[in-house]
């Protein structure tokens, strides 16, 4: 062993123990490898920036921008709106249900988007309906790195594992070329995850009762001329068919009807006091010409004031800003007239989301006058304020910033089939391999920005710079190993303990050293150090190189067993919902099945 080996060795094992122990972001350490290996004199600079040219860091930053196109355009939301129709289904069934269409989701859209958005539809589900997140979270996070398994496109990973496999002159995957065992590891996934679910937490009482006072947002709709509403009676609208949605009053004419009929037939000028989720109120006022309400309403004030009402309709070019009222705030008590001045900047309040008991919610509304509110400890204020002035919310104290949107991003009908669309153009031009996959995202891309669905300055704060910067930092270590002959070295070992032995155990011992690694450190890392030692390894045996390609490829995805392996697994995790044993346990006795399956398919096939 020369000292260029050693320390090459030494410059990865720190690495290793820095993206263990999370001592720093990724993208730092990811940084400190390439500039080590830089200084040590083992990459040229024209070798070290080939990361940020190589086809898989090209791949994975469209796949981003495609996945935030989706999500901004309410594709993603779309495909999963499917779940609210499975509410009545026993836990049993509606796990595996769940997890199919994460997965389906998953095969093609960017994992972890797609976690993100049925995190916040579980959440729905469960206020709605009262369907345990605590029972779906983790299974909908599995079957996201399960689905993602199942095609080149479904994680970066994939992608990762490709493209060095490219590099070193082995045949490139295709499209599905390992989707026939994706959807067994799929299937044997969705099965022990469901067996074990008696093992996930159910939700406390303190969350549910929580999240049970928690309400939708009430404010007043004003009908424009221009409204989509007028000559429809009421049961023809979303005010009767959107179950999320709840008419409380109607005044025409100065005449207030409580609860209205659905064969009421509405007109302009209608005003209409509603009950409803700020998406739906945002949503009816970009697709249904009606106006929100500056003033709002309350269910306990009875002042007789009788003021004036001052219609604010939502500008396009201001942002929409959920905050949540703490003890001590300055805004407690206050009236919603009285803001602008408490908060000394352009803000207008535009609907209130009191905590209160759920049993008494619409009958209180009903009953009592609703000219006025005042603020109290867990209201939620919905705003309207300038993109410049946002930065001044920090400068409230007691009050949290729980959302931001911008009113110009709220997705319509158009931009979302459209996005849908040329998502699926991008899937059928790089499965039918008409053109290489990085070709195809970005033509994607350039679709997207041709019919407007995306705006590049909208979604660079979306990007995960993090892993773009950890792929192009981390793949010239494979050039800087050939160059050391640390690749040479570590082959040449490995070959001599494994010569002789059957292939399955080959694969065991490669398909196992890569999930533990995955466990512990970032399973795109994991991809990076592994793929070129499999690589040296099948060519030391004389092997087909292809399955040990898929064995890291699968075991660097199935970090199952810790949160820290994957990005998804963190976000659950995150939540406090689960610990750390949930991962052990049921993502442990899930990795070794898998192992052991694994085993047995590729070491047949080789």
């Amino acid at each position: 062993m020369t000292i260029e080996i050693v320390i090459i060795f030494v410059i990865l094992g720190l690495s290793l123990i820095f993206f263990a122990l999370e001592l720093f972001s990724i993208d730092k350490i990811s940084i400190f490898v390439l500039a080590s290996l830089l200084l040590a004199g083992f990459l040229s600079p024209e070798e070290a920036l080939t990361g940020f040219s190589n086809t898989a860091t090209i791949t994975i930053l469209m796949l981003m921008i495609i996945a935030i196109a989706m999500e901004q355009n309410g594709v993603i939301n779309m495909l999963s709106k499917s779940m609210t129709k499975l509410k009545g289904m026993p836990l049993l069934l509606l796990i595996p249900v769940i997890m199919f269409i994460v997965a389906g989701i998953s095969a093609f859209i960017s994992t972890t988007a797609v976690v993100i958005v049925f995190v916040k539809l579980t959440n729905e589900l469960h206020q709605r309906y009262g369907i345990s997140q605590s029972k779906l979270l983790l299974p909908i996070s599995f079957a996201g790195i399960l689905g993602g398994s199942c095609t080149l496109m479904g994680t970066s990973t994939n992608l990762i594992v490709n493209a060095i496999a490219e590099q070193s002159g082995v045949p490139k995957l295709s499209f599905f070329e390992f989707t026939n065992y994706g959807l067994i590891f799929l299937g044997v996934g969705v099965v022990v995850v469901t067996a074990l679910s008696f093992v996930l937490p159910y939700d406390s009482k303190k969350t549910k009762d929580f999240q049970k006072e928690l309400q939708d947002f009430i404010t007043k709709l004003c009908i424009n001329k221009e409204s989509s509403l007028i000559g429809k009676t009421i049961g023809e609208t979303f005010l009767f068919t959107n179950q999320n949605v709840q008419l409380l009053k109607m005044t025409r004419d100065g005449i207030t009807t409580n609860a209205p009929g659905k064969y009421i037939t509405l007109k302009e000028g209608d005003i209409l006091l509603v009950n409803a989720s700020m998406d739906n109120l945002l949503k009816a006022k970009e697709t249904e010409g009606i106006t929100l309400f500056n003033e709002v309403v309350a269910e306990e004030h009875e002042d007789e004031d009788n003021s004036e009402e001052v219609k604010q309709e939502v500008n396009k070019d201001t942002h929409i800003v959920e905050l949540l009222i703490l003890p001590n705030s300055n805004l407690l008590g206050l009236r919603l007239g009285d803001i602008k001045p408490a908060m000394i900047m352009e803000a207008n309040p535009l609907a209130i989301k009191k905590r209160i008991n759920m049993r008494n919610t619409k009958e209180r509304l009903i009953r009592k006058r609703e000219d006025k509110i005042r603020l109290k400890v867990s209201d939620r204020l919905l705003i309207q304020i300038d993109e410049d002035d946002i930065d001044k919310l920090e400068g409230i104290e007691h009050v949290v910033v729980m959302q931001q949107l911008s009113s110009s991003t709220f997705p319509n009908a158009r931009k979302k089939y459209i996005s849908l669309t040329i998502l699926l153009i991008t899937i059928g031009l790089a499965a039918s391999g008409l053109f290489p996959i990085v070709k195809s995202t970005i033509i994607g891309v350039f679709l997207l920005l041709v019919f407007n669905c995306l705006k590049l300055n909208t979604v660079y704060k979306d990007i995960n710079w993090e892993v773009i910067f950890l792929l192009a930092c981390l793949i010239p270590i494979g050039i800087a190993m050939k160059n050391t002959g640390a690749e040479t070295w570590l082959s040449e070992n490995l070959i001599g303990m494994l010569q002789g032995q059957s292939p399955m155990l080959v694969i065991a011992s490669l398909f196992g050293i890569t999930m533990l690694f995955s466990g512990v450190i970032s399973n795109n890392a994991t991809a990076i150090i592994m793929t070129p030692i499999a690589l040296s390894v099948a060519a030391g045996l004389n092997l087909d190189p292809k399955f040990f390609i898929l064995s890291v490829l699968f075991a660097a995805n199935f970090s199952f067993f810790t949160p820290m392996g994957y990005q998804t697994n963190t976000i659950i995790y995150g939540l406090g919902i689960y610990s750390f044993r949930h991962f052990a346990i049921i993502g442990g006795v899930l990795s070794v099945i898998l192992w052991v399956l694994a085993t047995f398919l590729f070491s047949e096939n080789i």
